[in-house]
């Protein structure tokens, strides 16, 4: 385990953030579905969750018959993409996974498959084994719980050997990552059809191989978006503007709390100005919520989040996380059921401040450092390495001050 003492500093300059690790998730699986080539060269810069991933979809393709061991680590993305594909092909395992993983809602899977031939054996949650050949036909699935289920099974489905249709009981959340699902899978030669209320997939589809690189990630952009708000001036490198990605919100949202943002052909700047609390509703955007709520502890007036139940079920429960580390160091946050409610200040004062072993609590709190009066500690620093290993050596070569301490 370790710790980071971030002291006050400014922001300035150029970065690249790492490639889009929900992209990431996407593409490997479909590139292994399609026998081709890694999609990355080097694992150096990758997330532990992308990692799992492409440790996982090797295991895949060497099953012999026999009860396979799926290890998902702490990715969600890599448990609920996979249970279906496993499943897809005739596959028996079993998922374990570490951290808060075991406990995350798998419900949605142990409702549907047994009626498409799938032997779901768990307690409530990991380990989770199967057993079984999917069967295609209609799958009826909320779409206020994750997106990742359905995603599961739009990778899944095309392989199956009849046609199939996912059907939605409730308003789709979080859809920006089903488009970007449909999109990638696309461009690996497999397409679904939307519908009214959900998804038409052909069977008997093959995936195909082809050369694909993934963009650069808005998610982790945004925390460096925020970091040029408060009163640096960040320039980052690389960015699509025309991204599917759900997290390009941010741009429109620091906008609107009232940074000076710009596009310079493919240059993102961001530096600072007066910035005011905004409404924002959180159902398309839920990983945006721990930095815009450390944005927001610094802008006039009161910003709302709502809609972001989903939150705490997460890595940790991030809306009670956020809220407790800011109040922690004199911020003004209050939660409800569903969000958060924050009324600015002006600074932030020095302390120690818990991570809850969760990446985008760690990273969020690092920016909100920037403007405290004194030396901030986050516990569970090494947390970072779940989405952006590199977050403190871009934070440092930025003119940032963290001192990452390993606690043994």
């Amino acid at each position: 385990m370790s710790s980071v003492n971030i002291f006050p500093s400014v922001l300035n300059g150029r970065i690249s953030v790492p490639p889009s690790k929900s992209a990431a998730h996407r593409a490997v699986i479909c590139s292994a579905l399609a026998n081709g080539k890694d999609i990355f060269s080097s694992d150096e810069f990758l997330s532990d969750d992308i990692k799992a991933t492409i440790s996982a979809v090797k295991s895949l393709k060497t099953y012999k018959g026999e009860l396979m061991r799926i290890d998902c680590k702490e990715s969600g993305s890599t448990l609920r993409f996979l249970i279906p594909i496993a499943a897809a092909q005739g596959i028996t395992a079993e998922f374990v996974g570490h951290g808060r993983l075991p406990c995350r809602p798998i419900g949605v899977y142990l409702d549907c498959l047994p009626n498409h031939g799938i032997e779901c054996k768990t307690e409530g949650g990991l380990p989770l084994k199967i057993k079984g050949q999917l069967t295609p036909g209609k799958f009826i699935l909320p779409g206020n719980v994750s997106s990742q289920f359905i995603t599961g099974l739009l990778l899944a489905l095309p392989l199956l050997n009849g046609d199939s249709e996912i059907i939605l009981s409730s308003p789709l959340e979080s859809a920006a990552y089903v488009d970007m699902t449909t999109e990638i899978m696309e461009s690996f030669g497999v397409t679904v059809q939307k519908s009214k209320n959900g998804w038409y997939i052909n069977g008997s589809q093959k995936y195909m191989q082809t050369d694909f690189k993934v963009e650069r990630d808005w998610s982790q952009a945004a925390f460096f978006i925020a970091a040029g708000a408060l009163g640096g001036n960040v320039k980052l490198l690389g960015l699509n503007k025309n991204s599917c990605q759900g997290d390009k919100a941010a741009e429109k949202l620091f906008r609107c709390f009232g940074a000076y943002v710009k596009w310079t052909n493919s240059v993102l700047s961001v530096s600072p100005n007066k910035l005011n609390g905004i409404n924002i509703d959180a159902s398309q955007i839920p990983d945006l919520v721990p930095i815009l709520a450390a944005t927001a502890a610094f802008c006039n007036g009161r910003t709302c989040i709502f809609n972001a139940g989903r939150l705490r079920i997460k890595e940790s429960d991030r809306l009670s996380a956020i809220a407790e580390g800011l109040n922690r160091l004199g911020g003004n946050v209050k939660e409800t059921d569903d969000g958060l409610i924050i009324d600015g200040i002006e600074k932030l004062h020095g302390g120690k401040v818990d991570g809850y072993n969760d990446h985008r609590i760690v990273m969020a709190l690092s920016i909100a450092a920037l403007n405290a009066d004194g030396c901030v500690e986050i516990t569970d620093a090494q947390s970072i390495s779940k989405s952006y290993p590199n977050f403190f050596k871009d934070y440092n070569m930025l003119g940032g001050k963290a001192d990452v301490v390993n606690l043994g």
